[in-house]
């Protein structure tokens, strides 16, 4: 396949994707109807899995897109709606229930939307090996959005640049990928548990940096935490990220054997950012 059938195939598979998103939007109004959850965002989304995953169907990549968008939902009421620690706790502890098995709250979109994806992945091949992994990885993106949120709110202290590294797992990354990777694969060798979710960590540093590089204005508008507001220039940020891509790509390298699609995946989604936060960012200009 030459370069230019491969991507009008990607695409295509992220148009269908994209028309899924905007369905599952439509499934979840409560948590999907601030303005900034535009066609733009759905289509990017979807791209960025298609890319990622050029070898998946739209049914193969359906959960990473299903996750990917509740992600987005969950970061707007944590970031954006929220308005004291306590109420960020709260959403984080509402989502940790449901994830256990907790019914969803009513009429609360966030929790009903999670009990769905939480549903499919209980049927999958590998939930019994994988979901306590994704349950984990969950409740480390929830602590580090509630981490965030305390060091945003009016008189606290900002972390330092390594710090605020230190908290990556608020992006939701390795969160998504950990539900991709339950979804779509055998249950896993047990040392590979380990190895896989270091490198998917390593990639969501990277990620971590490159967002920032490319949201800067918006955060400060936004009043967002951004490692360009913590002390480093943007060159140091963009040779921390240089160097933690090339950590990163040892640890996918050493998957190849043993898990060569999820190495692929990670390294490739890693790719994908390198360009597409060289242009814009998921949000857009608000």
């Amino acid at each position: 396949m030459d370069p230019a059938t491969e991507s009008g195939r990607i695409c295509a598979v992220a148009g269908q994707s994209q028309r899924e998103m905007r369905e599952w939007a439509k499934a979840y109004p409560r948590l999907f109807s601030a303005k900034q959850f535009d066609p733009a965002l759905f289509s990017t989304l979807a791209l960025a899995t298609a890319f990622s995953g050029p070898w998946l169907d739209s049914a193969q990549q359906r959960m990473a897109n299903r996750t990917t968008l509740w992600c987005f939902g969950l970061d707007w009421l944590v970031d954006y709606v929220a308005t004291s620690r306590a109420g960020a706790a709260a959403i984080a502890e509402r989502c940790l229930a449901v994830a256990h098995g907790a019914a969803p709250g009513d009429g609360d979109d966030l929790t009903v939307f999670l009990a769905d994806i939480r549903a499919e992945l209980a049927a999958a091949e590998a939930f019994p090996v994988l979901g306590p992994v994704w349950r984990d990885e969950l409740r480390r993106m929830l602590d580090a959005m509630v981490r965030e949120h305390d060091w945003k709110a009016e008189g606290a202290a900002l972390p330092s640049f390594a710090e605020y590294l230190d908290n990556a797992d608020n992006l939701g990354f390795s969160f998504v990928f950990a539900a991709h990777w339950l979804f779509t694969s055998p249950p896993p060798a047990d040392a590979d548990i380990a190895r896989v979710r270091a490198a998917s960590r390593a990639v969501q540093r990277v990620i971590r940096l490159l967002n920032d590089l490319a949201t800067y204005e918006r955060d400060v508008r936004w009043g967002d935490l951004n490692a360009l507001l913590l002390g480093p220039t943007r060159k140091e940020v963009s040779q921390r990220a240089e160097a933690l891509a090339a950590e990163a790509r040892d640890l996918v390298r050493a998957l190849r054997d043993s898990q060569p699609a999820l190495a692929n995946y990670l390294e490739r989604q890693m790719d994908f950012c390198v360009g597409f936060y060289g242009v814009t960012d998921y949000w857009g200009a608000w």
